[in-house]
């Protein structure tokens, strides 16, 4: 089966288009940088984020390929905890010439709806601007851009924008229609 798929790219091309959203009310929210790569961590806080909206692209990989992806230079991974427990995450991946893409980002469906997303997506972006400041190797970014698609979150597309980012292009494909992968059948 066939499933017809609207995949959006955006972007922001300085710091101060960044249109950065409220921390949630309470002090119960942080963001942490997992700062050794993990493949187990990763992978967890793919399938758990993406399992109902049919994250598959990375299912496949296997152990060796996670940690490769995971150890360049320049890929970070921001983890939002709420009382202490996993609720999203940002990815984030230099690219040459100062680029920086926000690969993956998204929360767990309990932690939806919660303003927890606005507040990640901003704290991200910070990161993707100072990202050489971490990675002197790396080239000061210049751009910073992310994918989403009519398979994602109903408010994501509404976060991004919200945040400043400029959409540059839209591509309609046909993908196979896979079951939702969740973090365990069912999920």
């Amino acid at each position: 089966m066939s499933l017809t798929v609207t995949t959006w790219s955006l972007e922001q091309t300085a710091p101060t288009d960044l249109l950065p959203a409220a921390a949630p009310e309470g002090d119960d929210v942080r963001i942490v940088r997992a700062e050794v790569p993990s493949p187990e961590f990763s992978r967890f806080l793919y399938a758990s984020v993406g399992g109902d909206i049919r994250w598959t692209d990375r299912l496949s990989l296997s152990y060796a390929q996670w940690q490769e992806e995971l150890g360049k230079p320049g890929v970070e991974t921001w983890v939002a905890y709420d009382k202490g427990t996993p609720a999203g995450y940002v990815e984030l991946a230099a690219q040459e010439g100062g680029v920086v893409e926000i690969v993956y980002f998204g929360l767990i469906p309990a932690f939806r709806g919660r303003r927890i997303g606005g507040h990640l997506l901003s704290y991200g972006v910070r990161r993707a601007w100072d990202l050489a400041e971490r990675w002197p190797e790396l080239t000061p970014t210049k751009r910073v851009w992310l994918h989403t698609c009519s398979k994602d979150g109903e408010h994501a597309m509404d976060n991004y924008l919200r945040r400043g980012f400029k959409l540059f292009d839209t591509e309609v494909s046909q993908e196979r229609d896979v079951a939702t992968p969740g973090p365990w059948p069912g999920a």
